[in-house]
C-alpha cells in the first residue's frame, strides 16, 4: 500500500519537470521571455534548475518502490 503514494508523487514530479523543461526550451528557442520583467538568463536558469530538481525527485520516488 505504501507504494501507491510513491508512484503518484513520482508521476506528478516527472510530468511537472518534463513539462517545465519542454516549456522553457520552447520559449528559449522562440527567443521569448521565460518570465516577464526578469533577467532572461536568470529566469531560464532558474526554470531549468527547477525542472531538473522535479525530474530528480520523480526518479527518486519511482525508484523507492
Amino acid at each position: 500500500m505504501e507504494s501507491v503514494p510513491a508512484i503518484f508523487a513520482g508521476t506528478v514530479f516527472v510530468l511537472f519537470g518534463g513539462a517545465l523543461l519542454t516549456w522553457t526550451g520552447t520559449r528559449l528557442k522562440r527567443r521569448e521571455p521565460v518570465a516577464q520583467g526578469v533577467n532572461p538568463v536568470a529566469s531560464a536558469a532558474l526554470a531549468g534548475v527547477a525542472a531538473t530538481v522535479a525530474l530528480t525527485l520523480g526518479a527518486y520516488c519511482l525508484t523507492r518502490l
